[in-house]
């Protein structure tokens, strides 16, 4: 839900009230993930609090028979998670006849969605999804397949299901046999353990404390590997349970990444004098000469050690960007260690932090100089023919497409200049009827950052279809800010969710940018009937 606060409420009150909530919050503001919540369900069933989750599947089953959010490509998994999950409560039988009768009809539905599925489709590069969908169809097959006698679960058929295209049936256990001779699993694969647990050995399950991985589904699926882990278990997936009313996260505590995004989409306009004493402590107890990781259990990363550095920066604490330097390939940043797939954001985030740190250190502009212009070079080579970016940890082009803007405009230059006026020409074409932006549907979050490439863009002589679409979006964003609504779920993990303070923080900036580009416009036409 979006937070609310009262109409009329001055920015600098809304973003230090934002700074404050965040502040006190532990955990982070996503919401419960039916992903992580239905592979706690299947792998856990000494975890008290079962039947909550058991209704809370049954809730979350779309009319169509799938689970999840956005387009049908974004729902294999959760789908396929929601199946394998019902089907394991039914193996238990524990239930009554009337949630039993529920179940089944609820994994007829399920089946029906995933057996229909296109043989080939573009699905979306969520975190490890090579490995997770194998895992689950071969763990629904094995259900579905004691189904022949006839007596473990009557009024469930059909053929088993095929692994669907683009995705290989060996994959995890290709992972397994691959680091087996080492005798450890990398870290990479503790935040996604449960996709290759029932393929490893003993001597391969993750010997660590708290949420592996920072992930409920992970550490249920460990402690079903390795029963030794179970007290420890119910304790860390409980705390979490508590805080979820008795349902689960993609990640906690996910505060690291929410006070770092939160501080700088929210600098972008200001940082009002009564937040800087909270963003400064966030940025001196986040900041690590080693690398930031954006949850406990995750591997340290170029994206969330970039924004510490850039939030130190914004708020005068110039630490140095050489943890960096851990990530650096020669050409750009890997977005942490042993990565396959490149992240536009987490590079236009380095970019940022090195210019903001140069322009308060310059002396330094040696050293950091040269790879600014690597990551400006990178950069605009990664820019789509339309004048757009994509990522993989967001959905929305418009995400990635800020960003990178924003790092390009901040680093000046005729090749970052053609770069994010191209990008400003997309936009305004992509423009919705009603002044909003959004890749499924006009949503504030999208606008929002679509309001910051225009800005970014913004000339001497200010071009009449960005002031037009500025306009517009202005409109679109007041009328917003008056109904209470969900935000999509549009940000990447194992499947998609919607980090609401984060969300918040960049409408909250965006609107105040509008607000600020009005009044001095005003104040320009003011002058000029002086003048005149």
């Amino acid at each position: 839900m979006s937070i609310s606060t009262p109409i009329g409420t001055s920015y600098a009150e809304r973003a230090t009230s934002l700074v404050t909530r965040a502040d006190q919050d532990g955990w982070g503001s996503v919401g419960p993930s039916l992903y992580e919540t239905t592979r706690v369900l299947s792998a856990a069933p000494w975890l008290p609090g079962e039947p909550r989750r058991i209704t809370y599947l049954l809730e979350q089953q779309a009319p169509d028979g799938s689970w999840g959010e956005g387009p049908l490509p974004y729902r294999l998994l959760p789908t396929l998670s929601g199946v394998e999950a019902a089907l394991a409560v039914l193996q238990r039988g524990t239930t009554s006849a009337e949630v039993t009768a529920r179940l089944t009809a609820a994994v007829n539905r399920g089946l029906d969605v995933l057996r229909s599925l296109p043989p080939v489709c573009p699905w979306p590069d969520t975190a490890a999804a090579e490995i997770l969908v194998p895992s689950l169809v071969a763990e629904i097959n094995e259900k579905l397949g004691s189904l022949t006698t006839g007596e473990d679960m009557p009024g469930i058929g059909g053929p088993l299901l095929p692994v669907p295209g683009g995705f290989h049936e060996s994959a995890p256990a290709y992972v397994a046999r691959r680091y087996e001779p080492t005798g450890s699993l990398p870290v990479k694969f503790h935040h996604t353990f449960e996709g290759i647990a029932g393929y490893i050995p003993p001597a391969l399950v993750p010997d660590v404390e708290g949420l592996l991985g920072s992930s409920p589904a992970a550490t249920a699926a460990r402690a079903a590997r390795s029963p030794a882990t179970t007290p420890q278990a119910v304790a860390d997936l409980t705390a979490v349970a508590q805080r979820y009313d008795g349902l689960f996260p993609e990640a906690a505590p996910l505060r690291v990444v929410e006070r770092l995004w939160v501080a700088a989409a929210l600098a972008r306009a200001h940082l009002p004098a009564a937040a800087l004493p909270t963003v400064r402590r966030w940025a001196e107890e986040i900041y690590d000469s080693q690398g930031v990781r954006g949850a406990p259990g995750l591997m340290t990363d170029a994206d969330d050690t970039a924004m510490s550095v850039l939030v130190a920066s914004l708020v005068d604490l110039p630490y140095d960007p050489a943890p960096l330097d851990l990530f650096h390939n020669g050409s750009h940043y890997d977005c942490y260690i042993g990565e396959d797939t490149g992240s536009v954001t987490a590079n236009a985030h380095a970019l940022q932090a090195l210019v903001s740190y140069l322009r308060r250190c310059p002396t330094a502009d040696g050293m950091y100089g040269p790879r600014a212009a690597k990551l400006c070079d990178w950069l605009t080579g990664q820019q789509q023919p339309e004048g757009h970016w994509t990522d993989k940890w967001h959905a929305s082009p418009y995400y990635a497409t800020a960003r990178s803007v924003t790092a390009l405009a901040q680093y000046g230059g005729h090749q970052a200049s053609r770069a994010v006026q191209s990008a400003a020409a997309w936009t305004t074409d992509t423009q919705r009827a009603d002044g909003s932006w959004g890749v499924w549907g006009g949503t504030v979050e999208e606008t929002a950052y679509a309001v910051k490439i225009l800005l970014s863009a913004a000339t001497p002589a200010p071009q009449p279809q960005h002031t037009r679409a500025l306009d517009l979006a202005e409109t679109y964003l007041r009328a917003a800010s008056h109904a209470s609504r969900r935000h999509p779920a549009l940000w990447h993990d194992k499947t998609l969710y919607a980090p609401t303070a984060v969300i918040e923080a960049e409408v909250l900036a965006a609107r105040e940018l509008l607000r600020a580009r009005r009044a001095a416009a005003c104040t320009e036409a003011d002058m000029e009937r002086t003048d005149a």
